[in-house]
């Protein structure tokens, strides 16, 4: 091997053969890093969605006694339904007012409904104390403070590019009492979808392994756990 040969290989080929091993072996060291980073920030996102089906879901059992397995029906109920709310009028502190509104039910017999007492109030009579039923739409209700909330959109897993979350609801006895149950579950497989496949069939097996879900969950229709999620 002559000089000029030697030259070129010393300060050519070998330093460009270093700066490859350097960055394949940083390469492997922070594949694992950009992974776990991409995927936490999916999963802070797939939570929210998760949490606003469960608060939705909850809504929802208040009005209808049990829970729904279609996110196009919670997405009609929060879009078309209504709650019931219980409105306190005057302080129930308020023995005076307590006394007053007392003498006016005793003056009609007591046959005096909240809706009459309500009327009474309004056209004056501030010195009532009473509860009363009212019905308001499920949209001024929850998620007011979210601008362009779309309810719609929580049928689909994010960064999955079209793949639905899965839902389920039955109602199961437990202890000789029916229980209303629902779960929705967010595989790894879509909400991942488009990262390293390998790393993400890893995160799989370690779920397995311990017995977890692979993905994200709310609910559970095999055992009640208080809609909690498997991140809580």
């Amino acid at each position: 091997m002559n000089d000029t040969l030697k030259k070129i290989l010393t300060w050519c080929v070998l330093p460009v053969i270093i700066v490859l091993l350097v960055w394949a072996v940083v390469s492997s060291i922070m594949k694992p890093v950009n992974f776990n980073k991409e995927r936490d920030a999916r999963k802070e996102v797939a939570i929210q969605q998760l949490k606003d089906i469960r608060t939705l879901e909850v809504a929802y059992k208040s009005v209808k006694g049990q829970f729904t397995a279609s996110i196009d029906t919670l997405a009609d109920f929060y879009n078309n339904g209504q709650m019931s709310i219980i409105m306190q009028i005057g302080s129930a502190d308020d023995s005076a007012a307590w006394a007053h509104t007392e003498a006016v039910k005793k003056a009609r017999r007591g046959k005096v409904k909240p809706e009459e007492l309500l009327a009474m109030y309004e056209a004056g009579d501030k010195n009532l104390v009473f509860s009363v039923e009212s019905k308001i739409p499920v949209k001024d209700t929850i998620f007011t403070s979210r601008e362009g909330f779309d309810p719609t959109q929580l049928k689909y897993i994010p960064f999955s590019e079209g793949d639905t979350v899965i839902m389920d609801a039955i109602v199961k006895t437990v202890s000789g009492v029916p229980v209303p149950l629902f779960e929705a579950k967010i595989p790894y497989k879509s909400l991942l979808k488009g990262m390293d496949n390998q790393l993400r069939i890893n995160l799989d097996a370690e779920c397995r392994d311990m017995n977890k879900y692979e993905g994200l969950q709310v609910g559970s229709i095999t055992a009640p756990n208080n809609n909690a999620g498997n991140w809580e």
